[in-house]
Parts: structure tokens; C-alpha cells; sequence
């Protein structure tokens, strides 16, 4: 296995003061297996993150870079389904940082899994380039020309493009992985022309798999994996349908947000 690089220098030992405890939510993930401290206002993790984490096709001994981890959401849904993979993840907001470095502790992760503080254009001095067998992210998926930025600053960030655009969240992962290794993102369904137009040609056996919302109802969002330049053709799955006709979760849905299962690619 190729060793992610640490970022020793960012961890929850940072001199910035916490956020206080009013400011603070504690949720669960998994059925409760999971708990994890968000702020109450801004970006909030849904059930995105845990759909991410359950298409990224790690196993034991691997190592994993999401990218744009946020409070460590996907980060933990992986380390909790995939036994001894260790998990680097890189957040550009050190408050948001240091909340997933809590987050990966309270949960008893800290010895396969941590947050660096750094972006895609300027990651961690020690990040090596080719050193993951798989990268995740989800995001921001709104063009800043064709809307209008939410006023939270930390909701903008993570949900409209900045200087970034998804061809560079790409390259970023192009970059950071080994040969052969795999790429996957949670992204927007009716994003999935520039995703793709993205991701070729560098990456090959480009899958795609619908969230359907409901029976007979379009994709809002997609799962895409990809492998580094791969020469195999692009393939579209079944998917998965998120809710039964009265609103609930199906059994399938339930699966992966409650059991944090795999899904199946």
C-alpha cells in the first residue's frame, strides 16, 4: 500500500478556540452508530456524504483522500464499513477542520484516519502526488456565474464553485491517485455532461449510478467512479430509488444510510 503523507501541523490540538457548544449540533450517521458535531448554521451534512462513502470501492488496507471533507461525514461512514483503511481528508475551513478532527476521535478513528487543512490548489506541503488507491469528493456544484452565492459563507463554500471549477477538483484527483486507482463523486444529475467531459480522457470505465428520488421521478443526484486512465467503456447502472410512494426511505436506501453497506456497482 502507498502511505498517504500527514499533515502533522493541523490537528485539534490548533490554537484557533473551538466553536462554542450553542454553536454546535451533535447528529448521528448510521443509525446512531456514528455521532457527528456540525455547526448549526452553514453547510450541514445529509445523506450525500454517507451515499458517497458507500461507492468508493476501498478495502481493507487501502488508503482513501476525501477531498473537500467538511466535518468528516463520508470519512467516517467509510472508516466504519471498511476495516483498517486509512483515510486522509482535506478541508480548506480550519473550524471545520478541527470539528472533523473531533469527529474521527470521538468515534475511535484517530488511528487510521485525520484532516488536513489545505485545498485542492493548495494542499499540504507533504500530500505526495500518487500515493491514494482511491480519492472521494462531493463538490460544490453550483456555478457561481448562474447563481446567486447563499449568504452563509460556509453554506457558499461548500455549495458554489469558487476560484475551483469541477475540472480542477478532477485534475486534483488525477493527480493524488496511483495508477489504476479510482476516483469517485457524488455530484448533481444535470451536471453529469461537464463531470464526464471532465474526467475523459484521463480516467476510463467511467460508471454512472442514478439516486432516484422516487419511482418514475428523475436523478437529482449521481454517483460517478472512474478509473486513472483506464481504457474501458462508460457504463450507466439501474441505481438506486431513495423513497417508497408515502415518503419513507425504501429498504435498499435503508441499507446503505442506517447499515452503511456498499452499494453495488
Amino acid at each position: 500500500m502507498n502511505e498517504p503523507a500527514r499533515d502533522t501541523s493541523v490537528d485539534s490540538s490548533s490554537d484557533e478556540p473551538p466553536l462554542p457548544e450553542t454553536e454546535v449540533s451533535v447528529d448521528s450517521l448510521l443509525g446512531g452508530r456514528l455521532r457527528l458535531r456540525q455547526s448549526v448554521d452553514g453547510f450541514r451534512a445529509a445523506i450525500d456524504p454517507v451515499f458517497l462513502a458507500a461507492g468508493v470501492p476501498a478495502e481493507s488496507g487501502d488508503s482513501v483522500l476525501d477531498a473537500g471533507a467538511g466535518t468528516g461525514a463520508a470519512l467516517l461512514c467509510l472508516a466504519a464499513r471498511v476495516a483498517a483503511c486509512r483515510i486522509l481528508g482535506l478541508e480548506r475551513d480550519r473550524t471545520t477542520a478541527r470539528l472533523g478532527q473531533e469527529n474521527i476521535a470521538s468515534n475511535g478513528f484517530s488511528d487510521r484516519a485525520e484532516i488536513a487543512v489545505g485545498d485542492i490548489a493548495k494542499p499540504p506541503m507533504h500530500l505526495s502526488p500518487g500515493s491514494f488507491d482511491h480519492v472521494m469528493m462531493n463538490p460544490p456544484y453550483l456555478d457561481r456565474s448562474r447563481t446567486r452565492p447563499p449568504a452563509d459563507s460556509g453554506r457558499a463554500a461548500a455549495m458554489v464553485e469558487g476560484s475551483a471549477t469541477l475540472a480542477d477538483w478532477v485534475t486534483f484527483a488525477y493527480g493524488m491517485l496511483r495508477e489504476r486507482g479510482t476516483l469517485t463523486v457524488i455530484h448533481r444529475a444535470d451536471c453529469l455532461d461537464r463531470l464526464t467531459a471532465s474526467l475523459t480522457p484521463r480516467f476510463g470505465g467511467i460508471t454512472v449510478f442514478p439516486l432516484w428520488p422516487g419511482r418514475n421521478r428523475a436523478a437529482k443526484r449521481v454517483i460517478v467512479r472512474a478509473d486513472k486512465n483506464s481504457r474501458e467503456p462508460a457504463v450507466i447502472l439501474p441505481g438506486l430509488i431513495l423513497h417508497n410512494d408515502d415518503g419513507t426511505f425504501t429498504v435498499a436506501a435503508e441499507h446503505v444510510l442506517r447499515e452503511g453497506q456498499a452499494l453495488r456497482f
